[in-house]
Parts: structure tokens; sequence; C-alpha cells
């Protein structure tokens, strides 16, 4: 399914060495989607903290890229050994490109990577009144379920298919090939 993106952005996976684009978009959040990432207002410290643990774990990051600038991002993170088939989803889109398909283009690769590796249920916890991310999960079907000041969303995925798996290998081909040819141009820039 082609993406419908904001023109010159991309989603791809973060690659390795590549965690300073993830907490420079975090620092960039303005107050309100900061808290709405983190369920409450957090400092930059915790946010480098934050994104060097993500690193160390086995994370899969998505990023919404202009040009080198990340603008968006979604994370998917196994909940642990006491939940195998069990992970966590968090997106997190910087205000100038909200409400254009952002979140969307990355909760559907993250979908993706989380049917590829087994994960049956994919949760995603919000603020209530975090009413954008409530209507993201509901356009994928999630069960919203209310508990005192917080939202979680359930999204049940299909196992893996070999049609998913090769879904997948391409969009990372492809955002490979992208990060190639951006640090290319940066270096003939330079």
């Amino acid at each position: 399914m082609k993406e419908v993106l904001p023109e010159g952005g991309v989603v791809r996976k973060l690659w390795i060495g590549e965690s300073a684009k993830y907490r420079e978009h975090l620092l960039r959040l303005d107050p309100q989607s900061r808290r709405n990432r983190f369920s409450g207002g957090v400092s930059d410290q915790f946010i480098t903290k934050y994104v060097d643990l993500t690193a160390g774990l086995d994370t899969v990051v998505h990023g919404f890229f202009v040009g080198d600038t990340m603008r968006g991002a979604a994370e998917l993170r196994p909940l642990g050994a006491g939940f195998p088939r069990e992970a966590e989803a968090a997106i997190s889109v910087e205000k100038p490109w909200q409400s254009h398909g952002v979140g969307s283009a990355l909760l559907r690769r993250t979908l993706l990577a989380a049917r590829n590796r087994g994960f049956r249920h994919l949760h995603m916890a919000c603020l209530a009144d975090n009413r954008r991310m409530q209507q993201l999960a509901r356009k994928f079907d999630a069960e919203l379920s209310f508990d005192f000041e917080s939202v979680v969303g359930e999204v049940e995925s299909s196992r893996p298919t070999p049609l998913s798996l090769m879904r997948e290998m391409m969009s990372d081909s492809h955002g490979f090939a992208t990060a190639m040819l951006d640090l290319q141009s940066r270096m003939l820039r330079a």
C-alpha cells in the first residue's frame, strides 16, 4: 500500500547509530506533544536517558523524515519475558506535521513490524484527553478501554506470512537506500 505523506517525507526504520535523530526529534516536541507522548511532563534529561535505554533494548523505531531530519517516530517495544507475544507502541509527531497522515503511516509500519516479530497483541497507552491518539488507534480497529486518566488501545495482529515479511524487507531496503543517499548528499555538500 502506497503511503500518502507530505511532499519530501519518507517513513523508514532507524538504523544503528541514528539514535541521536530520535533524541533530537523528542526534544523538539512542543510541551503538549511531549506530554501526550510520555503521558506527562518530562525533562530533557529524561528524554536523553530514555533514548539511551531504547537503543539498548530490542526496540524497533520507525521515523518520519523530511530530508535528514526526523519529524515523527513510532516505537515498538516488547513488553518482556512475562509477555512474550505482546508489545507496546508509542507514536510522536512534531506539531507542524500532525494531521497529514504521518501518524497513520508510522502506525501502519509498526503494525507490520509487530506482526513479523510474532507479537499477537499490541498495546497503545495514552492520556484520556489525547483524542488524536485515540482516533488513530480506532482507525486501526483498536479496542479502547478507559482506566482513570488514561486509555489503553489494544490491537490484535495476524500471523506473519511470506508476503508480510517481504513487505517489511522491501520497505527496509528502500529506507536503507534513502538513508545512504541522504548521507552521501550531505557529505558532498560539506
